[in-house]
């Protein structure tokens, strides 16, 4: 059944972006942009900000969940935005933005001690399929745009941090990488274990094995895994304490400042079930700053297809999404570099587009 917002789309737009993938047309069709950002701005206005004691009398809590602050900036006010919703699947909660530096996050959120209840039975289904096969273009595509990081494993250390059933340590073997993975899905991991030659995974936190807490780590990844993290300050300091003294953490996230969003609200599909926390190119940089960075890099993503060489745009309307995204949102996801030390900057930055030097993580808290 066509909803307004299509019919509307096909009156104004006909057919003539039909080729174009959902998630570039919104870069592609005139006007669309504006009009998201505009969308965006209303909700702002119509937030209205609470304290936390206010919001907690208005909003139920689950077993599982509690009420936070901003895991960023610790401010306690609340200004409720979205509604995350799926009548289906009978899951619903609520997504607030700090009033202070915009960070948007699940509130009630998970408690740390129940992260595993998300991840405890089924989720390998969730990570096989059709699924997995885009993945691993996703996976090559980052690589790619990160640049020499990824080039050569030779023996480098590399450790996949919320590693599923092991598709980008299957790549980075390949690659040479003597690579670790850690997830808190069991079946996941048993998936894992067949798929593997030589990488090691391991259920759990990085600190309980023994062969990881040792650190020293040249690369650590995190695919699509920081949107699942309840506690991000405490668990991106511990994996920079991981890296050796040259070493990047490279991030790949849903973009919670991207047009998408800013149009959708809260139909947006970065809102899924197991999803905390929603970063920006302003917000992920506060992060990596206040867990010990000292560079941030970012670089825009403009689509699997486009990236590959596989996209069916012309190469005008590939210049022209180039430039849109560069000049919006970055795109639907986030790329990003955490550089552990001005040295990883000068080995493994020069083919990042956005490099930022970053605050001290007192300075970042303020």
């Amino acid at each position: 059944m066509a909803t307004p917002k299509k019919i509307a789309a096909k009156i104004l737009y006909g057919r003539r972006y039909d080729h174009v993938p959902q998630p570039q047309q919104v870069y592609l069709r005139p006007g669309e942009r504006h009009i998201r950002r505009t969308l965006g701005a209303l909700r702002d206005l119509r937030s209205r900000t609470m304290s936390l004691e206010d919001y907690r009398a208005r909003v139920p809590l689950g077993e599982i969940e509690e009420f936070i602050s901003c895991p960023l900036c610790g401010d306690s006010r609340q200004r409720p935005m979205y509604r995350p919703r799926d009548a289906k699947k009978g899951w619903e909660y609520q997504v607030v933005k700090c009033p202070s530096c915009g960070f948007l996050y699940r509130n009630p959120n998970i408690r740390p001690e129940r992260l595993g209840d998300l991840y405890a039975t089924g989720y390998s289904g969730f990570l096989s399929g059709a699924y997995a096969r885009q993945r691993q273009r996703r996976y090559r595509v980052v690589m790619d745009a990160v640049g020499p990081a990824f080039a050569d494993g030779d023996g480098r250390r590399l450790l996949d941090f919320g590693c599923g059933n092991g598709l980008f340590l299957q790549l980075a073997e390949q690659r040479g990488f003597s690579a670790y993975g850690v997830d808190l899905s069991p079946d996941s991991l048993a998936e894992a274990r067949q798929r593997l030659t030589s990488a090691q995974v391991f259920h759990g936190s990085p600190t309980d094995v023994d062969e990881i807490a040792a650190g020293g780590f040249d690369v650590i990844t995190m695919w699509s895994v920081l949107a699942h993290l309840p506690r991000p300050v405490a668990d991106l300091s511990m994996l920079r304490s991981l890296l050796s003294d040259d070493g990047v953490l490279v991030i790949l996230t849903v973009n919670g400042g991207s047009l998408h969003l800013a149009g959708l609200g809260s139909a947006w599909g970065g809102f899924t079930r197991n999803h905390l926390m929603f970063y920006s190119r302003d917000t992920l940089p506060r992060l990596l700053a206040a867990a010990g960075f000292e560079a941030a890099g970012l670089v825009p993503f403009y689509g699997d297809e486009v990236a590959a060489g596989e996209s069916s745009l012309t190469p005008d309307e590939q210049r022209l999404l180039r430039r849109r995204v560069d000049s919006t949102d970055y795109g639907a996801m986030l790329v990003a570099v955490g550089f552990a030390t001005d040295a990883a900057v000068d080995r493994w930055g020069g083919q990042v587009p956005d490099v930022r030097r970053l605050a001290s993580p007192e300075q970042a808290r303020r």
